[in-house]
């Protein structure tokens, strides 16, 4: 299959949207990272997704939508109080880097939710995914537009690095603004954050006027046998070639740990301006307390680790609060949960 690497123009996104009422394939940007888009309704087209990518059957899709009409089908019908609570963090966070867990409806294909009884869904507010989702006219599953487990792509580039021969369209949209995936709040039970995101579970919490419990998989590995209830719950996760570990403590300890165990082809995946300070080759994924900054770098430094042709690399750790708890969620899974502490 040959793949077309094309400027998202008014034509490319027609062109896309006819691909995918075709039950095809194709590769669109989202304001999280880039992702591979196929009707959510068809599940002979979802099933190319997940050949594109070798992704595990047992591991869920997010379907996304352009408006709320489209939750009719997707999810079942919402009594109260969940429907106030959708209506809540819709009016707050949509369109946005959310994906919201509900009881799934009829319309949606079972491949998108991997068996399970519930369905993702999120409201995009990138321009290019809200119009090829509108030129499709139904919701569209999309996970991250890159091989299974290597770091998801934020750039056409990227993609096509991964996905060459594999999808007939990649619409080139430009960097994506947030840089990591959406954040994931299930509202079946007790509201709970599954994984984090641009969206924190202080500002899930102040809009739901509740406390949103943590799922314990964001900071350790499943259960031997326990069920992904949403995408970016499996083990190792986001990673690159090279064998990452992260070193929990001050910049003086993190470079005498890389001086006393380096060795050639291991880099430090570090913060910016830090590198005069490093003994090791340097890859920054953003400066120290800017986690929005370090979200949007981080999968591109992790690709920027097998372009320079790394081994190893030892990750200066980020904070855990707010956003900065979604780019340690990444980078833990990055490194197949290996952390020293210094």
């Amino acid at each position: 299959m040959q793949t077309l690497v094309t400027p998202a123009s008014p034509e490319a996104i027609r062109q896309a949207g006819q691909l995918l009422r075709q039950g095809q394939i194709a590769a669109i940007p989202t304001e999280t990272v880039y992702g591979i888009a196929a009707d959510a309704q068809n599940g002979g087209a979802v099933g190319k997704i997940f050949a594109a990518k070798g992704r595990p059957q047992d591991n869920p899709l997010i379907a996304h939508i352009d408006s709320l009409a489209m939750l009719d089908g997707l999810a079942a019908p919402l009594p109260d109080p969940l429907a106030g609570q959708v209506q809540a963090l819709a009016a707050a966070f949509w369109p946005g880097p959310l994906t919201v867990i509900l009881p799934r409806g009829p319309a949606v294909a079972d491949e998108v939710c991997a068996g399970l009884d519930t369905v993702a869904v999120r409201m995009p507010s990138h321009p290019v995914a809200r119009a090829v989702i509108a030129a499709c006219g139904r919701p569209l599953a999309a996970p991250s537009a890159n091989r299974s487990g290597s770091p998801s792509p934020t750039t056409a580039a990227d993609v096509l690095a991964d996905m060459d021969g594999r999808l007939p369209l990649i619409l080139d949209g430009g960097a994506c603004e947030v840089g990591v995936e959406s954040t994931v709040v299930t509202l079946v039970g007790a509201p709970t954050l599954l994984r984090p995101g641009f969206i924190t579970r202080e500002q899930l919490a102040a809009v739901l006027k509740t406390p949103v419990a943590l799922s314990p998989a964001i900071l350790e590995k499943l259960r031997e046998g326990e069920t992904a209830r949403s995408p970016g719950m499996k083990y190792k996760h986001y990673a690159p070639r090279a064998e990452v570990t992260i070193l929990q403590g001050g910049l003086e300890a993190f470079a005498a740990y890389a001086a006393a165990h380096g060795r050639p082809g291991d880099y430090c995946l570090c913060f910016a301006g830090e590198q005069a300070s490093l003994p090791l080759p340097c890859v920054a994924y953003g400066r120290a307390g800017h986690p929005e900054e370090q979200a949007r770098a981080l999968f591109r430094a992790l690709r920027a680790l097998d372009e320079a042709g790394a081994v190893r690399a030892f990750a200066r750790c980020p904070g855990q609060d707010g956003v900065g708890l979604a780019v340690y969620n990444r980078l833990l899974r990055a490194a197949a949960f290996r952390v020293v502490k210094l």
